[in-house]
């Protein structure tokens, strides 16, 4: 993977650095190239057939072209003169040629024989300067024969293999302590390959091309000292932490427990099946029996440290290889056919027939799901139009919190401590071990903590006082105003944070909450994403309070097969559904930038969302049927959402993951079976782990918490200790 730098990130790396480029042409094309990272409006007004000069005040970064198109002995007293300097030595060295010898000689063979004998001269210099810098010697690129003027005819591929041979061969024979320091740089010439047919002259390289090897070069040279995640080359990984270690090691002791009861012959247990796998919203309690013994939770700590170690080996160890992303059309519709031709295909007849029953809600989440994976794999957030109509499937995600958690609460009237404890170790348990396994930051996992902090929200408007049941409020209608008072002290408090981001930022900016928001040391990506969906979960509990009265007075017809209201209503409902739904696609088609769009989602990407529910809802044969395939997804949606993260994608979700090289196919068909196995396992380890971590005894749960707070106390405080003074 290649990180595409910027300016300011290439003014950060060589500053107060000189670099110098030495060579022919080609080589003095690259070094444009080269400039143009540190200085965009930099122009090509160097005169040919003469050194070139370039300095960047600021950061005092100088780069240099010294024209020396044969490798001869000027190029060697230039070189011998950089040895015997202190203070001009150059930190980089880029050289390069052969053309020229190949056309003065007419591609002879002494000249071959001359070059590999100046080379091999030049070599012991190219050593001795790369024991205090780097030294990098380019490979020659191909030409297109065919378009060459006549006095270049005799540059052809073949001769330029010869000299790439000899070059190869020199450099590495010029080993010092069994290892050449000067370094081959051939990524440019792989690209020419297959664009040397678009160069005007035949001879140097379209634009695009050599922007590329100037910016392989880059991340060669600044990689190893600015470290970004989506250059995975030219860099050594980081030791694991002391967190990790930790974790390392209670993962493995478990494992030993494990293995040390197998042996004593305590087998007497069985595989825990969760009575009711989720992943955002719950509506059920839990009800089944943890099973007995004590060998049951050691086995699934066991198989979740494989998983984790598997983790670890797929993005932060240096095992596989990571590929970029390069979105087309193709790639993200393609797909999006195929995973719906087979959500349709695998269709049952739902047990229940209410609006949003649970097996329809289970498949909403799961094509979402499915839309969004193929999203990020393919690149597509670069396409306005995608990212505008996956934006409103997250906004659907917060949708389904508030309509869900309204529901429970407003049905059950289950305000115990028991319940929100499950909700939130469901939630949390598979970023909480992330975040220590992966060394990532909680907010790093955006999506985890909005649909917590949604959920403690929900959570205390509606536990506060007056608790307003659906019990209470059939004795007495006034009770339905007190529930829109409170949402609408809720809509003003989300408008306050929202129009105030100063008054936003001095909240969430206080130590401890300020370590479950920030990213990077700024919880500006926290703001982004809370203002982006700010409204979608009120709307969701707005939606269930309305839907939930109307259902209680049989305004609704539920019945199999029945459409949800009368005949005209039904399709007058359907008719404005449809008409809402396409226009809003056509203005998410129209926009032209995402600053633009964003300020406007909302506040409009609840329409979509019951467009939607109205369409899929008020005919009785679209509620009578569901996709079991798009269910059995929706399941383990949220492990799907994270899991993706490292072992799907790669390089924190810049990039993908190469199980197979050479094969992307096959590829993208193995890492995805491991992928969703991964993530179905993970599910069924937390809805476990759950019922054993979190006890429906009230002392006992209480204990836990605090020890529980108390750990998490001073695991703060021990990483605040460490973190780097300002300015360090």
């Amino acid at each position: 993977m290649m990180h595409k730098y910027k300016s300011i990130e290439a003014k950060t790396c060589l500053a107060e650095k000189r670099v110098a480029f030495v060579g022919d042409s080609r080589i003095r094309q690259l070094f444009y190239s080269f400039v143009k990272i540190i200085e965009p409006e930099r122009r090509e007004d160097g005169n040919k057939h003469e050194d070139i000069s370039f300095e960047e005040k600021s950061s005092s970064v100088n780069v240099d072209f010294m024209w020396h198109p044969e490798a001869n002995n000027s190029m060697k007293e230039r070189l011998i003169s950089w040895t015997h300097e202190t203070s001009a030595k150059p930190d980089v060295v880029i050289l390069g040629a052969a053309t020229w010898s190949i056309k003065l000689h007419s591609g002879s063979s002494e000249t071959l024989q001359q070059y590999k004998v100046n080379l091999t001269a030049i070599a012991t210099y190219l050593e001795r300067l790369a024991e205090h810098g780097e030294v990098y010697w380019v490979l020659q690129d191909p030409v297109n024969e065919k378009v060459l003027s006549e006095n270049r005819k005799m540059i052809t591929n073949q001769q330029l293999e010869l000299y790439n041979d000899a070059a190869v061969d020199v450099l590495n024979s010029s080993k010092r302590n069994g290892k050449s320091r000067v370094k081959l740089l051939a990524a440019s010439r792989q690209a020419a390959l297959e664009t040397i047919t678009m160069s005007d002259d035949g001879l140097h390289l379209p634009e695009n091309t050599r922007n590329v090897g100037a910016m392989v070069l880059m991340n060669s040279v600044c990689n190893k000292l600015l470290r970004p995640i989506d250059g995975s080359c030219c860099q050594t990984l980081p030791p694991p932490n002391i967190f990790q270690k930790l974790s390392a090691c209670f993962f493995l002791g478990s494992a030993v427990v494990f293995l040390a009861l197998h042996v004593l012959g305590n087998n007497h247990h069985r595989r825990p099946v969760p009575p009711d796998v989720e992943s955002l919203e719950e509506k059920k309690p839990v009800t089944a029996a943890v099973p007995l013994g004590p060998k049951a939770p050691f086995q699934a700590l066991c198989k979740m440290g494989i998983i984790m170690g598997y983790f670890y080996l797929c993005d932060r160890a240096d095992v596989f290889m990571k590929e970029q992303k390069f979105y087309t059309h193709s790639t993200f519709f393609i797909p999006l056919i195929y995973i719906f031709v087979l959500g349709v295909f695998y269709n049952e007849s739902s047990k229940e027939t209410k609006l949003l029953n649970r097996e329809q809600t289970d498949e909403w989440k799961g094509w979402m799901q499915l839309v969004i994976l193929i999203y990020h794999i393919s690149g597509a957030s670069a396409f306005i139009p995608v990212y505008m109509h996956v934006r409103v499937l997250v906004a659907a995600y917060l949708f389904q919190t508030g309509y869900g958690h309204f529901s429970f609460f407003w049905l059950k009237g289950d305000f115990g401590l028991y319940r929100v404890c499950q909700v939130l170790f469901r939630l949390n348990f598979l970023v909480l071990v992330l975040c220590v396994v992966m060394d990532r930051p909680y907010q790093f996992y955006y999506f985890v903590p909005l649909v917590t902090f949604w959920f403690v929200i929900i959570y205390a408007t509606l536990a506060m006082w007056p608790q307003i049941l659906q019990k209470k409020a059939n004795n007495s209608g006034m009770w339905h105003l007190g529930v829109l008072a409170k949402l609408l002290g809720l809509l003003v408090f989300i408008c306050c944070f929202a129009f105030s981001q100063g008054f936003f930022e001095s909240i969430f900016s206080v130590w401890p909450i300020s370590k479950l928001f920030e990213l990077n040391g700024s919880i500006h990506e926290w703001w982004f994403r809370w203002k982006l969906d700010r409204f979608a979960v009120i709307h969701g509990m707005l939606f269930a309070f309305i839907y939930l009265v109307l259902q209680k007075r049989q305004v609704l017809s539920e019945g199999k097969g029945e459409a949800l209201f009368s005949a005209k209503i039904s399709n007058m409902l359907l008719f404005i559904s449809v008409v809402s739904f396409i226009t809003y696609s056509i203005w998410a088609s129209s926009c032209k930038t995402k600053t633009e769009c964003n300020e406007m989602h909302p506040y409009i990407s609840v329409v979509q969302i019951l467009a939607f529910i109205l369409i899929r809802n008020i005919p009785g044969y679209a509620r009578s049927i569901y996709s079991s395939f798009f269910a059995w997804f929706g399941k383990i949606s949220l492990e799907l959402f994270i899991c993706q993260y490292h072992i799907w994608l790669a390089a924190d979700t810049k990039g993908i993951l190469v199980l197979i090289p050479g094969n992307p196919s096959l590829n993208i068909m193995v890492s995805t079976f491991i992928f969703v196995c991964v993530a179905h396992e993970v599910s069924l380890i937390t809805n476990y782990l759950a019922q054993v971590v979190i006890p429906k005894d009230t002392v006992a749960l209480l204990k836990r918490l605090g020890a529980m707070g108390l750990f998490s106390l001073v695991v703060l405080l021990l990483t605040r200790g460490n973190q780097p003074t300002p300015g360090a």
